[in-house]
């Protein structure tokens, strides 16, 4: 686990994330998921970021619970250090669940970002907890266009490294990016991401979530 300041400059989360970015691990799953969270957010008018986390049987993907969490925003939109605006609430909302989740994805990148520290690697430091980065666009590195029947997938390549896959999740409909975001491989990140599919383009957990975000930004 790590802990740090959130109200830094943005030079000083540069340098946090180069640090940070050392932390991660990319290593097998080391127990048995049971419950798979996703999480996702929004931002209010009066800057105010409302997170959304939901909770999930990982067989059934039937809904345990969720949780809410709404923050001031304390951090300038800065492409590259969303995490620093988005994680605090996030980490929040994840911190109120029970059971905690034994596996979360998060709608954003792990590694594969410009400094190896998307905000699921950056949640998933602080959390310590397994941590899918699933993304609706790419961030970083290249890639061919993978098939288009569900499954297909490629490898997301910067600098001679896979940093991510390509992943399609539902025929003819645009790939998503798939990384690690910390305690687990990039081979499980897309076996959960496949295996969490309900039909649509998103896994059913950050789908619910992202549900679950509108409607709560709607109440505050």
């Amino acid at each position: 686990m790590i802990h740090h300041r959130w109200d830094i400059s943005p030079s000083d989360a540069i340098a946090l994330q180069k640090e940070l970015a050392g932390l991660v691990r990319q290593a097998p799953l080391s127990g048995d998921v049971r419950t798979i969270a996703g999480v996702d957010c929004a931002f209010t008018d009066d800057n105010r970021i409302v997170a959304v986390a939901v909770l999930c049987d990982a067989e059934t993907m039937e809904v345990l619970t969720s949780a809410v969490e709404v923050q001031p925003c304390g951090f300038p939109y800065v492409s590259g250090l969303l995490s620093f605006r988005e994680a605090p609430a996030v980490i929040a909302a994840v911190g109120k669940l029970t059971p905690a989740p034994d596996l979360l994805m998060c709608d954003g990148q792990g590694v594969a970002h410009p400094r190896g520290l998307g905000l699921a690697s950056h949640v998933g430091l602080w959390l310590n907890v397994p941590t899918i980065g699933v993304a609706k666009s790419r961030l970083r590195g290249d890639h061919r266009t993978p098939g288009l029947k569900r499954g297909a997938k490629a490898p997301l390549r910067f600098q001679d490294h896979t940093i991510g896959a390509v992943l399609r999740t539902r025929d003819n409909v645009k790939p998503l990016y798939i990384s690690v975001g910390h305690r687990v491989t990039l081979e499980e990140c897309v076996d959960w991401v496949l295996r969490a599919g309900r039909g649509f383009r998103l896994p059913e957990p950050t789908r619910l979530a992202d549900r679950h975000v509108a409607r709560a930004k709607r109440d505050v």
